[in-house]
């Protein structure tokens, strides 16, 4: 699925370059969000590119980020945390809004973290877990079980009950309500776990057989789909090509097709029934080390598909989000490690089925 990436090569190196440096205070955020509102209605470049394969690029947000979570709320694109180029964890959450084609600021997380897991439940949104400091900031990292609600009605952010298991880069997905979490950091990430935010409280439930982190996780028709991911800590980790299946009614844990080739660092999404896993760390000889492929998963013919690829190759995005028929990827990282965070936006309208 190769393609001629002159036009995506070149809306790249602006959106990468725009956003280079973290502003050091909370005003200078807000001002410099203003300031790229305003060069978009002026019609400034700011990395879009017309669609091609089903990919084009979107608006890029103000500031690059990997190692982030994402989550679609109220037909708005949440870009929690994660970090900026150079490495330091930021409590820092942009806001897309499709309609209007404008990035704005939410409220600031309650702390700095990157690696953790976002979803939204009933009209909130809860972050999950994650990791303080580690990375470039000089200390020691630190795995937590902190759960924060946020409720746009309200505004701020209120701590929930916390997770059994302490842990970052997991996977996340909902069913019938409760936010299940899987895998994650430290290695041994075998925890499988069940939030109820109707209730605040958590469930242990049977072991994901595969331990791993950084995989993709998505729900489709009421069963939880858990593909690849990476086995150790850091990107040189060996990737694992696993797909297991668990069945919320049976409490029982399957095997599906393995993914056509091991991932980690992967992202994943649903879209008319198929799950999709975009990019993350592959095999040997991909530019950066990364590497641009779109595979779907049918799940009732248990098969996988490969699809045009990513127009940048990327890893280090925690969800996605799905509006009006596209699937919105905001930031990743252009290299493994972490270091180089964009700020463009991949965005995919995908015309595979599977219902």
């Amino acid at each position: 699925m190769k393609r001629d990436r002159m036009t995506v090569g070149a809306a790249l190196l602006l959106a990468t370059n725009a956003a280079a440096q973290q502003p050091a205070t909370p005003v200078q955020d807000n001002e410099l969000v203003e300031t790229w509102n305003e060069r978009v209605s002026a019609g400034a470049p700011v990395g879009s590119a017309p669609e091609f394969d089903g990919w084009s690029l979107g608006l890029a947000m103000p500031l690059a980020r990997s190692e982030h979570a994402v989550a679609e709320l109220d037909g708005k694109i949440w870009v929690l945390g994660g970090y900026p180029p150079g490495r330091l964890p930021s409590n820092l959450v942009q806001i897309y809004d499709p309609a209007a084609s404008r990035w704005s600021l939410g409220p600031r997380l309650p702390q700095p973290i990157h690696h953790t897991m976002v979803a939204a439940v009933g009209g909130k949104l809860y972050v999950i877990g994650g990791e303080l400091d580690g990375a470039s900031s000089g200390r020691p990292e630190i795995f937590v079980a902190h759960v924060w609600e946020h409720d746009p009605a309200v505004g701020g952010w209120v701590q929930r009950a916390s997770m059994p298991t302490a842990r970052s880069g997991g996977g996340k997905a909902v069913v019938g309500g409760k936010i299940y979490v899987a895998g994650g950091r430290p290695p041994g990430g075998h925890a499988f776990e069940a939030y109820d935010p109707a209730t605040n409280s958590w469930e242990k439930l049977p072991d994901l057989p595969t331990q791993r982190n950084h995989l993709a996780m998505v729900a489709i028709d009421g069963k939880i789909i858990v593909a690849g991911g990476r086995t150790g800590p850091g990107a040189m980790a060996e990737r694992v090509d696993v797909v297991e299946i668990y069945d919320p009614a049976t409490r029982r844990w399957s095997k599906g097709a393995p993914l056509p080739a091991p991932r980690g660092g992967i992202t994943g999404a649903v879209h008319a029934g198929c799950m999709f896993v975009f990019g993350g760390e592959g095999e040997k000889g991909h530019v950066l080390g990364l590497t641009p492929t779109t595979y779907a998963y049918h799940p009732g013919a248990n098969r996988w598909t490969r699809l045009p690829d990513l127009p940048i190759a990327m890893h280090g995005l925690k969800g996605s989000a799905v509006i009006g028929g596209r699937i919105f990827l905001p930031g990743g990282a252009i290299t493994l490690g972490g270091n180089t965070g964009t700020n463009a936006m991949q965005v995919y309208r995908p015309s595979m089925t599977c219902e």
